[in-house]
């Protein structure tokens, strides 16, 4: 039986999400009124049906790990978004077993002995850039030469996307990612010319195989019927944006944070063994995604805090903010790059826990002490250009010198 409490939230109008407020990656000033009370309350995005916004990170948890709620039956819903797009199916839309059998597959390629196998060249990647931005003089534009080229490189590496296609595939990845700054068209048609190549490509790797993890995935479909030709088809795109999008807008996020915050960057290039956790705080304070991640529905009534939520009503988990969360994280709004035990959501949690966070961490490292340890007197150079009507945040534009 509901509460009062409970029966009042569900009669409430819901009120528009995200939040107003907030410029490059300040996090709007309500959030910490929710955080303040803790309770979920409802909230209409651009489109798609209203829903209830988690923000306390108990409360996050409980959505992303508890099996009642369900990521699937957003293909069977008008799923709260954005955009007019509704997200294709992939892995990002699946319940066990599906969702096992393929996560099972790919995880295979993200184990952290083989990307700690990469992590030398990772490493020398970044310096090398770092070498050559140097090389061409100050000031030089951070995104573009550095945060941006690092990663496409490494995905496009491990996928096995040849060299010469990597700087379309950013395109395609900047469109898939936009909210209206791109008509509805446009991204359709972008997402279908990405489709196209990678069906082209995957026929060229079972012609000519490699040693890389589309050609793995092609083996799992062809040899062993794990997967279906679908799920090959989506699981390569996943994993091309989702192992491009983060490493390269968190890499100017971190060092706009931290530039800040000179003392903070001082103590990196003074000590760079600290970068390790200075990147796990970085990626618990910065909010790097501009609304919540995908929603997730109960197939029963669940009571999340003191609010019964009934089935079927999707529930929007907003990661930044509960990395925020006061109950969990102590002076939650202070940078503390040696903060211990550092429990943040920023890769998700549960069983949709995103596949390739070890290697972002090894990116994200590697990428950081590239900078602290050749570029000791970075500095930001005139304003930032930050990107517009994404959901993701980050700087479009970062001019440095040194």
């Amino acid at each position: 039986m509901s509460t009062g409490v409970e029966a009042e939230k569900h009669q409430g109008e819901a009120v528009p999400y995200p939040f107003a407020g907030g410029r490059g990656l300040e996090l709007s000033g309500e959030y910490a009124k929710l955080l303040q009370d803790g309770e979920p309350i409802r909230v209409q995005l651009p489109y798609g049906d209203p829903a209830w916004l988690v923000t306390r990170y108990v409360d996050a948890r409980l959505v992303l790990t508890d099996r009642r709620f369900s990521r699937a039956e957003v293909t069977r819903r008008d799923e709260p978004r954005m955009t007019p797009r509704a997200i294709p199916e992939s892995i990002l839309t699946m319940d066990p077993p599906d969702h096992t059998r393929v996560r099972t597959l790919v995880s295979k390629a993200f184990t952290a002995r083989r990307i700690e196998g990469k992590r030398a060249w990772i490493g020398e990647l970044a310096a090398k850039l770092v070498a050559d931005m140097r090389a061409a003089g100050a000031p030089a534009e951070l995104v573009g030469s550095y945060a941006l080229a690092m990663p496409i490189t490494v995905i496009c590496e491990f996928l096995g996307v040849p060299e010469e296609d990597r700087a379309q595939l950013r395109s395609w990845c900047d469109a898939a990612l936009s909210t209206n700054e791109l008509t509805d068209e446009e991204c359709g048609q972008s997402f279908a010319d990405m489709q196209d190549y990678f069906e082209r490509l995957i026929l060229e790797r079972r012609a000519a195989p490699g040693d890389d993890l589309m050609s793995a995935l092609i083996e799992a479909r062809d040899a062993h019927d794990r997967l279906t030709e679908p799920e090959l088809l989506g699981l390569c795109i996943s994993i091309l944006i989702g192992g491009f999008e983060t490493t390269a807008s968190q890499i100017p996020n971190f060092v706009h944070v931290l530039l800040e915050r000179p003392e903070l960057w001082n103590r990196l290039c003074t000590d760079p063994e600290l970068v390790p956790t200075a990147v796990e705080e970085l990626l618990r304070f910065v909010p790097f995604t501009a609304n919540g991640v995908s929603p997730r529905y109960p197939l029963e009534d669940v009571r999340v805090g003191n609010v019964l939520v009934r089935a079927g009503e999707p529930v929007v988990v907003d990661t930044s903010a509960a990395n925020r969360d006061g109950q969990t994280f102590d002076e939650p709004e202070e940078v503390r790059l040696d903060r211990p035990d550092n429990r943040h959501m920023a890769f998700g949690h549960g069983p949709h826990h995103c596949l390739g966070a070890h290697l972002a961490r090894v990116e994200l490292q590697e990428a950081l002490k590239a900078l602290v340890q050749g570029m000791p007197g970075l500095r930001v150079h005139g304003e930032i250009e930050w990107k517009p009507d994404t959901t993701v945040r980050g700087p479009r534009t970062l001019h440095i010198s040194w």
